[in-house]
Formats: C-alpha cells, sequence, structure tokens
C-alpha cells in the first residue's frame, strides 16, 4: 500500500512598497460591492479618496505617505473577494507594508485600524526621510559577505531587505551605501542597482518613525491570531498577540528577513504560495527561493478568475 502524501500548507503573501500603479485593483472594485466597501472604509479611515489615488492619473501614488495606504487598499480589496469566495490561507506574511495586508488576512486588526495605521505609518517614515539617504539592491553575493561589507565601511549602512538567494537590499545614509555598493563589487557582487525610493527604509535612521507608529499602536486593539503569520522583523510566526506592536515598531527599523520568512514557511510545509496585490515581485522571489514551490500571484481579475475556477 502506498504511503498517502500529506496535503500540503497555502499561504497568501503580501508585496511591500514599489509595485504600486495606476488603476491597481479597480477591476474588483468595479465588481464586487465587497471590494468597494474596502475603500470606502479605506475614505472613512483616513480621510483620503483612496479610490482616486488608486484609479486617476496622479503623482501622489509613489510619495510613500501615499503609497502605503493605497497598496494596502488594493491588497485588502482583493483579499476580501478571495475570502469572499471561499478561499482562505493556512499561513500568511507580508513584505514590509505588506505586513499589514498579513495582520488583515491573520484576524489581528481591523480594515479601519489597518488603514489608520498605515497612513499614519507612511507619514511618520516620510518625515523621518533625512537629507541623503538611499537604498542599493546588491546582486550576486552572499548575504553574509554584504553583512561584513556594511560593518567594514564608514557611515551608516546595513541590510534593508533580505529578499532572495543573490539579492540583498542595503540601506543608511548616501555616501556610505555607495561606498558599500562599490566594495560589494570588489568582493565579488554582479551588480549593485541604486533602488528609486525617497529614503533609507529599514536603517536605523528611521527610528522616529517607528517611536512615532509606537504611539498609535498603543491606542490600536489587537485582536487574537486566527492563522499564523510571519514577522519581518524574526523570520517567525507570532503566537502572542502582546508581541505585535512591538514588532511592527521594530520592523520600520530593521531589517526584513523576507528569504528567511518564506524559508520557514517551506519548512513547515507550505507548498503553495499566493501573492495578493499588485506586481509579481514576492513570486520572483520564490522561485529563486524553491523552483519546485507553487506559485501564483493575483492583480488583475483575470488572475483572480482563473485561480477560484480552476
Amino acid at each position: 500500500m502506498g504511503v498517502k502524501k500529506k496535503m500540503g500548507k497555502k499561504a497568501f503573501l503580501f508585496p511591500g512598497q514599489g509595485a504600486q500603479y495606476v488603476g491597481m485593483a479597480k477591476e474588483f472594485y468595479e465588481r464586487f460591492p465587497v471590494c468597494r466597501e474596502v475603500f470606502e472604509t479605506a475614505e472613512k479611515a483616513t480621510g483620503l479618496d483612496v479610490a482616486a489615488l488608486c484609479f486617476e492619473e496622479n503623482e501622489k501614488i509613489n510619495i510613500t505617505e501615499y503609497t502605503q495606504i493605497c497598496m494596502l487598499t488594493a491588497e485588502a480589496a482583493i483579499l476580501k473577494a478571495l475570502e469572499d469566495a471561499g478561499v482562505h490561507a493556512d499561513v500568511t506574511a507580508g513584505l514590509s507594508l505588506g505586513e499589514y495586508g498579513a495582520l488583515l488576512a491573520a484576524g489581528v486588526l481591523s480594515l479601519s485600524d489597518a488603514f489608520y495605521l498605515i497612513r499614519k505609518r507612511g507619514i511618520y517614515m516620510q518625515e523621518a526621510v533625512p537629507e541623503g539617504g538611499a537604498m542599493t539592491a546588491v546582486l550576486g553575493l552572499d548575504a553574509d559577505a554584504v553583512c561584513r561589507v556594511c560593518e567594514e565601511t564608514d557611515g551608516i549602512v546595513s541590510i534593508a531587505n533580505y529578499n532572495c538567494p543573490g539579492q540583498i537590499v542595503i540601506t543608511g545614509e548616501a555616501a556610505a551605501v555607495a561606498a558599500a555598493a562599490q566594495a560589494c563589487g570588489k568582493a565579488g557582487a554582479k551588480r549593485a542597482v541604486p533602488l528609486n525610493v525617497s529614503g533609507p527604509f529599514h536603517s536605523k535612521l528611521l527610528n522616529g518613525a517607528g517611536e512615532k507608529l509606537q504611539a498609535e499602536l498603543e491606542r490600536t486593539e489587537i485582536r487574537d491570531i486566527q492563522i499564523p503569520y510571519l514577522s519581518n522583523v524574526t523570520a517567525d510566526y507570532v503566537t502572542d498577540k502582546n508581541l505585535v506592536r512591538d514588532l511592527l515598531v521594530r520592523q520600520v527599523s530593521s531589517p526584513v528577513r523576507w528569504q528567511q520568512s518564506v524559508e520557514r514557511m517551506i519548512a513547515d510545509g507550505t507548498d503553495e504560495f499566493v501573492e495578493i496585490g499588485p506586481g509579481r515581485t514576492l513570486s520572483g522571489f520564490l522561485r529563486k527561493i524553491d523552483r519546485g514551490a507553487l506559485v501564483c500571484n493575483i492583480d488583475k481579475m483575470e488572475d483572480f478568475e482563473r485561480y477560484v475556477n480552476r
């Protein structure tokens, strides 16, 4: 008699800043009342016409304090459409601001509170951005080598993102980031690509933004965790809801351990990953972390229909 194969787990993944585009989630807004309600909740929570910011040509969508609320609203709308269709996850995680999408999927935050917090997070991060901050993606050099280079470089520079094998993002003061990128090249990196971002995110230069966010989090209800979610800070499951506030504060200025988070989910039996929201960034990372994992992204209506009707 053959051994019955153990059913794997499904993960919902939520992307971070940089994947946004004008028109994201518009098809969902137009088709599903539950998705329109998500946008209405975002407007009430923030005082912004989030639908207009997401759907109409504008420059604000690429400015951090607006990008974050737009991205989370689009992600939440698609999540609600999936849940309404009876699709649910066993585990969830999100990259940077995407962690708030994971918190929604895990039942930890109400929609209204999540939108209010991410709006404040965007504002505080924008305000905290110092002159001369930068981020650069280092390609083709292992994390330990990048970490050593950062430690040996004068000024403030550190790892911001462990995205996938061969892709590490560094962050900090522009001069220090440039020097570290050059040193990474000498150490064997294939390329160093400066990122078009408005600040040195996930560095200690953003500590002030985390402190301001903490005050908002203290006033926010943290609900019981309904499905396991992983923290960017620890790359581990959060099982105690009383740790959520501290982890979200630390997340603003700590490295995003995305590769480690995905590896932890895989080790725990997760074999299907559904990226929810704009772009295919996380799907790309996943294929480099584990070529055998089943990966799909749900960004457009055609993606949604293909997935729910399979």
